[in-house]
């Protein structure tokens, strides 16, 4: 029910509610605001619907409902929406229904190097959908309460461009909306004129939501402003190639005339967003002296086909009519799909052939080429293809020299530890690393003559910056290692030769022209570590880890459970060195012909074989299964080549559960009349979940007795084994110790509780 003091005010347009800071991940810095259904019905707002917030400070959101168990007195909101309201967690909120009117203008003002940045074309989408107040400050992260798919799409295009332009940096940069026009609770459209404070905008319509948009003429770069060669490391051999291909067809065709050949100046560039593919083309084109005109293909994307053909056309007449001149399309992905091409996309390959047949040059960048309509790599499109893959370690610490080049370091900072703990990191990660560590430490030494970029910055900077390519999944770096692990010491060892050395020493793997294991399977009984240890891994040998419910990859629809084994093996070897990790294999891979799912998992279990052992070689990347039922698992999954070294996690024995609470137990002050190895002792059919669940309840025991309490003593372990029950199955673990026996005895090597033969 609405609250009683508010309920003799449903029929005002106005509610006084209460500020509750509880950011959802999907609201989170996005200007939106929840309320409980019974309090959207009073206001007579739907999800979605604008509403004026009044505190201190006056401002506007997008309201959306909170679960039905929520309070009706709470108006739930983040810290950014907080602080344009002027007030704390707790304060009071004034909340009306707004009426939607579209912005006419918004100028935003940021940071310099986000300024630079990002066009106003990009900041406008990012800004799509959102509703602004001259004063509030704004996130770059889009709005996802939007009104239909194809905006939908136009934002997810902004988005992966905002990582490729920008890096990680991009989540966290908050502008300030200087001016608007209406100048509170004004809803940005594709209308809006958008733009930097003293800088460049979009040009919109003057004549309202019906008019037609146009979008800015396009402007060369200066040759000036292109960066040096020597600013791109790891990007010299594909340099050198654009820059020969450009240099023969700008400047030497008499030779090709006399050879009786043409050359086709058509190139596809792809590479992992933030790798520098734009940048790789400006300093070509400087070097060649050449003209770019850009264009960004989510923004033609945003308009109708007449005017997306006519802005194509305008380009292509501007490069071809002004000497040597180079038409760049970034995000080409958006203006030519791969799986519904339309008719602009027609429109741009006839353009994309008639420019490049008049001897001008056409570089289209992506980072998903397999999105990418394949017709545009036909001969005399797009005929050829320039790729800048992902930085080893040893280009990561020669980007780093460069980033930091005009940085004063201290003594302690060791960038080849840098590079070593940025795996998947690109040039754009790298710099907002560079960016992140100068930040800290700024706030370090506010009142330093001479301050200096330590060790401990970059530390601390490695903590918030992320890989672009773990944006979109579920990619993470682990804060544990294997000595956080108690006991499993055969299971560890064998575990550091499957999975650490092949993505620690690939070069020695290579000097003794051995293949190092695809793969591991991890079987056992439930709660005794499989995860954690998948986890301590990925800390341990500083790379990525993937991880994946072997549900979440099926689905009802035919052919897309097996595009999500492959963009999971696809991201997994843009962020190399990667440890996939399928948890619950078993339902994503069981035995083909016994499921009823319309053959579903059959071909989930082909796509998967196919990836890992298939033409296209997986570098840098282990993939590590779990289950509890390995008889479940295909077969065909666990022969050599795939998930060849089988890996039996035991329950734990007495001294390892001693060693298990000692390991949960390393920051828990106990008592000394606690005896853990009497302990593990007493504690059969308990996992090693259980022993780190006794540990926690005990803890918790003692702050029952008294917040204040300095130790845990035995008599709350004691309390705690009245809470903690045992968790294994005796008949579980007689079936899983003779499916270990029966693999040990075929394979005539390893142990119960090390490597068994697949």
């Amino acid at each position: 029910m609405v609250p009683a003091a508010t309920v003799g005010r449903v029929a005002e347009p106005e509610l006084t509610l209460t500020a509750s800071l509880r950011p959802a991940a999907l609201d989170a810095r996005r200007g939106v605001v929840r309320l409980h259904p019974e309090v959207l019905a009073a206001l007579a707002l739907r999800p979605g619907d604008p509403v004026r917030l009044a505190g201190r400070r006056v401002t506007a959101g997008i309201v959306a409902p909170t679960e039905a168990t929520a309070s009706t007195a709470l108006l739930y909101a983040d810290d950014l929406l907080l602080g344009n309201l002027g007030l704390r967690n707790g304060g009071q909120v004034r909340v009306r229904p707004l009426p939607v009117v579209p912005a006419r203008t918004v100028t935003l003002a940021g940071p310099v190097g986000i300024v630079a940045a990002v066009s106003p074309e990009m900041l406008r989408l990012a800004l799509l959908g959102k509703l602004v107040t001259a004063g509030d400050d704004v996130s770059l992260l889009p709005q996802d309460v939007l009104p239909d798919a194809a905006v939908r799409g136009l934002v997810e295009a902004a988005r992966r461009s905002l990582a490729n332009t920008v890096g990680y940096a991009w989540t966290s940069a908050l502008l300030t909306v200087v001016t608007a026009e209406p100048a509170a609770g004004a809803l940005v459209t594709m209308d809006t004129v958008v733009g930097w404070e003293h800088g460049p905008a979009t040009r919109g319509s003057a004549a309202g939501a019906g008019a037609e948009w146009a979008p800015p003429e396009p402007e060369p770069a200066e040759p000036a402003e292109a960066p040096d060669l020597d600013e791109l490391p790891g990007l010299r051999a594909q340099a050198e190639e654009l820059t020969e291909l450009l240099d023969l067809g700008f400047h030497h065709r008499e030779v090709l005339s006399r050879l009786g050949t043409t050359v086709s100046l058509g190139v596809l560039l792809s590479g992992p967003a933030g790798s520098g593919k734009s940048a790789l083309v400006r300093a070509v084109a400087a070097r060649v002296r050449a003209r770019v005109y850009a264009l960004w293909a989510p923004e033609l994307a945003a308009l109708s086909n007449d005017a997306a053909a006519r802005r194509l056309r305008e380009a292509a007449e501007a490069v071809r009519a002004d000497g040597p001149g180079v038409l760049l399309v970034t995000d080409v992905e958006a203006l030519a799909p791969a799986d519904e091409p339309g008719p602009v996309a027609t429109v741009f390959r006839q353009i994309v052939g008639e420019t490049v047949r008049a001897g001008a040059a056409v570089v289209c960048t992506t980072g998903r080429p397999e999105a990418v309509d394949p017709a545009l790599r036909a001969p005399d499109l797009l005929s050829l293809r320039i790729t800048v893959p992902l930085p080893d370690q040893a280009l990561r610490r020669e980007q780093l020299t460069v980033l930091t080049r005009q940085v004063p370091l201290a003594e302690d900072v060791r960038l080849d530890e840098v590079a070593a703990r940025t795996p998947g990191f690109v040039a754009a990660d790298l710099a907002a690393l560079v960016r992140e560590a100068g930040v800290r430490a700024a706030l370090r030494q506010k009142a330093a003559e001479s301050p200096t970029v330590a060790m401990v910055d970059f530390t601390a900077a490695l903590e918030v910056v992320r890989p672009t390519t773990m944006a979109a999944s579920t990619l993470e770096l682990a804060s544990v290692t294997l000595d956080d692990v108690g006991d499993l010491h055969e299971v560890k060892e064998t575990l550091i030769e499957s999975v650490l050395w092949p993505l620690t020493y690939p070069d020695t793997f290579a000097r003794l022209g051995v293949t190092p294991p695809r793969g591991v399977l991890l079987y056992g009984p439930p709660g005794c570590g499989k995860t954690y240890l998948v986890t301590a891994l990925a800390g341990t040998g500083r790379a990525n880890v993937l991880s994946v419910k072997g549900a979440e990859l099926l689905s009802k629809w035919v052919g897309e459970s097996e595009r999500a084994v492959r963009e999971l093996f696809r991201r997994a070897r843009e962020a190399a060195p990667t440890l996939v990790f399928l948890d619950e294999v078993d339902a994503l891979a069981p035995v083909r012909g016994q499921a009823s799912d319309g053959g579903t998992t059959d071909r989930v279990v082909a796509a998967l074989l196919t990836e890992l052992d298939g033409v296209e070689a997986l570098r840098n990347v282990v993939v590590v299964g779990a289950t509890n039922r390995p008889d479940l698992v295909d077969p065909a999954l666990l022969r050599p080549g795939r998930l060849e070294r089988l890996v039996y996690v035991p329950p734990p024995d007495g001294p390892a559960r001693a060693e298990i609470l000692r390991a949960s137990a390393r920051n828990v002050p106990l008592a000394d009349d606690v005896d853990l190895a009497a302990l593990g002792a007493e504690l059969d059919g308990f996992s090693a979940a259980d022993c780190a669940a006794l540990v926690r309840e005990a803890a918790l025991a003692a702050m029952r007795e008294s917040l204040a309490a300095a130790t845990v003593t035995a008599a709350h372990v004691e309390t705690a084994r009245t809470r903690v029950r045992p968790s294994l199955d005796p008949a579980q673990l007689a079936w899983l110790a003779a499916y270990a026996a029966a693999h040990q005895a075929r394979a005539g090597r390893g142990s119960v509780g090390g490597e068994e033969g697949a």
